[in-house]
């Protein structure tokens, strides 16, 4: 499986984001030496595409296909994007303060630890839907792992599309987020230009 093993606060520095987007506490205190050179179109274009694979954790075969499907399916392909990546399994766990980030999140979902309407479910890509109910598995919850975690997520603000109950480990997707609703700061559209050529 391919994996990114940049360093993630020098990743931040290079996309020009905040590290509290991928739920770390920490900041850089380096600056970038660039030159005020100035960025071509298509570079802003591709840098917002790198800021929400980064962000979510999709590499870039996995990412198209996240575009094309938003293409083919009804209103902005834009916020439909945006929408598809927000309700992956791995993003909704870390939504509702079930894991410290997403790459967390999609280790306690590799490791079989989460059930989704009662069925197990180990695919970090699985997308989730109005009215599912994510739940960590029974024997998992009194682990030392869930109460550390619970620990440093529990003044974490949990989106209004989801409904989670941090104390039994227990969520419900109320619906499906909007745009406005997803506070990444990505601009989608330049992400549809750059596919759209």
């Amino acid at each position: 499986m391919a994996v990114d093993r940049t360093p993630v606060l020098k990743r931040c520095r290079s996309l020009g984001m905040d590290p509290i987007y991928l739920g770390i506490d920490k900041k850089s205190t380096r600056q970038l030496k660039r030159a005020n050179r100035k960025v071509s179109e298509y570079g802003l274009q591709l840098k917002e595409k790198q800021k929400a694979k980064f962000i979510y954790g999709v590499l870039e075969k996995p990412f198209r296909n996240y575009y094309k499907k938003a293409d083919r399916m009804k209103g902005q392909t834009g916020e439909n994007l945006m929408i598809m990546l927000e309700s992956r399994l791995d993003n909704v766990l870390f939504r509702m303060g079930f894991a410290r980030t997403r790459k967390e999140a999609r280790q306690i979902v590799d490791h079989k630890h989460v059930l989704v309407n009662g069925k197990c479910v180990n695919i970090p890509s699985y997308l989730v839907k109005a009215g599912d109910s994510i739940e960590i598995k029974e024997k998992c919850k009194g682990s030392e792992r869930y109460k550390g975690i619970l620990e440093v997520t529990g003044g974490r603000l949990v989106p209004n599309w989801l409904e989670a109950d941090q104390e039994n480990l227990k969520g419900v997707v109320k619906e499906l987020p909007t745009r406005e609703e997803i506070d990444v700061p990505v601009n989608e559209m330049l992400i549809v230009e750059l596919y759209s050529k």
